[in-house]
């Protein structure tokens, strides 16, 4: 009877102590987690508040006139919507034509 006792309780003390371990080892892997997202979230809100800064003074009304009227109104020149690429893309085609057209001639003058 009294070795059944004893055995019963180191049974349920090993089984106690794995299952603390197991779960220790879980809360740590949790902790981990959370400080990295933590550490991630700090980083993305200074970011952002320095990029709302930016776009605040850059966006001033002061800091806008100040420009225009650091600009000389002979270099000011409006662009025409056709030269705007909408995306990169168009921008390779169009200098891939360029490219094209421009080699037959190079070709012609290094033959003469």
């Amino acid at each position: 009877m009294f070795k059944v006792r004893i055995l019963i309780s180191i049974t349920i003390f090993s089984i106690l102590l794995i299952c603390t371990a197991i779960i220790k080892n879980q809360t740590r892997q949790i902790e981990k987690k959370i400080d990295f997202l933590s550490k991630s979230i700090l980083q993305n809100e200074k970011e952002l508040n320095e990029s709302q800064l930016d776009f605040s003074y850059l966006t001033s009304p002061y800091i806008l006139e100040k420009k225009i009227k650091h600009l000389d109104n002979t270099q000011y020149v409006t662009m025409d919507y056709s030269k705007i690429f909408l995306n990169v893309s168009n921008y390779i085609d169009l200098q891939n034509k360029l490219v094209i057209q421009e080699n037959p001639n190079e070709k012609k003058k290094q033959k003469k």
